[in-house]
């Protein structure tokens, strides 16, 4: 079976680069062509990374692979639908605002921006948390008259936080949620990323719009999808939080706070965690890890540096799970989740692959 050919927009960023790795030796989606801005148009990728001082600016671990570096890139805005299966976009809120419905007309767009989340047709999917919210995908094409859709992953940071409250939610209810975040700086990316001495002996206390994400995408997340599958109605758990940013290269560390529906004991969360299998559709997904939270016992771990690629970085890592004596049926944990990976590029490739398993993509 033919391959799905994709275009990645925003290719030369660090989420792109994580796309690019991501998508190497992939099942059934190849990347066929690569878009960014104006100044890289017409160039090679190599060579529209290629710093000024001559340095290959590719970021992540994995090794450019060959074929991609040789491709020629051409401006988003030259990119045509007719050309692709289905696009990914790894591109920021304003860019994407005007770019992603414009190819959604036609393919199927996952994407990495925020410019769609809030919407009320749109669903924001973790494949094991919510694949049940994938048939809003049919009231956006019938409302807008696409043939394709846009699907927006959520911001990195609710990524981790969703991913741990679902079990909770399920075992024993979630009524509030308090977390302070600690958060890395790829995270904002590296044009104009965090300047070094900014960071540097650092800890920045305020990150522009994120906490609102992080508390309208969580509730959007929990929520549940009406019988007729046309609208969705957000979970009813509080949430506040604030979010930092810390001198660690990836990986999102979380100091959790939640008020359960009922009384439980530490033992209790824990199995809840570690037993969780999440939906079954998300299990055999090719980027599904074989645990999507892992519980630790040392209480000095979770730590991004030693914990933010576990099971490829798709996984979420929880420690230090404790009673909390000042919310009702309250528990504490700290959790340590991949940014770039599960919460970008390899969760938005996931979320491609959840929706081809369920028969609406391809």
């Amino acid at each position: 079976m033919a391959k799905l050919r994709a275009v990645l927009i925003g290719a030369t960023g660090l989420a792109g680069q994580q796309f690019i790795a991501a998508l190497k030796d992939h099942p059934f989606i190849e990347l066929t062509g690569l878009a960014a801005s104006p100044r890289s148009a017409g160039k090679t990728y190599a060579d529209a990374l290629r710093a000024s001082n001559g340095m290959l600016a590719w970021f992540v671990p994995e090794p450019l692979p060959e074929a991609i570096a040789r491709m020629t890139v051409v401006s988003g805005d030259a990119v045509q639908a007719k050309d692709y299966d289905i696009a990914f976009s790894a591109v920021e809120a304003d860019v994407a605002r005007e770019l992603e419905p414009r190819l959604a007309r036609d393919i199927p767009v996952f994407s990495a921006a925020s410019a769609y989340r809030y919407d009320a047709d749109v669903p924001l999917l973790i494949p094991p948390v919510n694949a049940a919210h994938a048939p809003l995908i049919n009231e956006q094409r019938r409302q807008r008259g696409w043939k394709g859709f846009i699907v927006p992953i959520p911001n990195c940071t609710t990524t981790g936080l969703a991913v741990t409250l679902a079990p909770l939610a399920e075992r024993f209810g979630v009524k509030a949620v308090l977390m302070t975040s600690l958060q890395a700086m790829s995270g904002a990316g590296r044009s104009p990323g965090v300047i070094g001495l900014d960071i540097l002996d650092n800890v920045v206390p305020y990150i522009p719009k994120e906490e609102h994400k992080v508390e309208v995408e969580t509730k959007k997340i929990l929520g549940a999808l009406n019988p007729a599958g046309a609208a969705l109605t957000p979970h009813d758990v509080r949430v506040s939080c604030t979010c930092t940013r810390v001198a660690v290269l990836e990986g999102h560390t979380e100091s959790v706070f939640v008020s359960l529906g009922k009384k439980a004991t530490v033992a209790e969360v824990a199995q809840a965690m570690r037993e969780w299998q999440g939906a079954q559709v998300a299990k055999d997904l090719p980027s599904a890890p074989p645990r999507w939270i892992e519980v630790l016992d040392d209480p000095f771990r979770p730590q991004p540096r030693m914990d933010r690629d576990t099971h490829g970085g798709m996984a979420t890592t929880v420690g230090r799970i404790r009673e909390d004596g000042v919310l009702e049926n309250g528990f504490k944990y700290v959790l340590v989740s991949h940014n770039t990976k599960m919460g970008a590029a390899k969760g938005a490739i996931l979320v491609a692959e959840l929706l081809k398993a369920q028969g609406l993509l391809g």
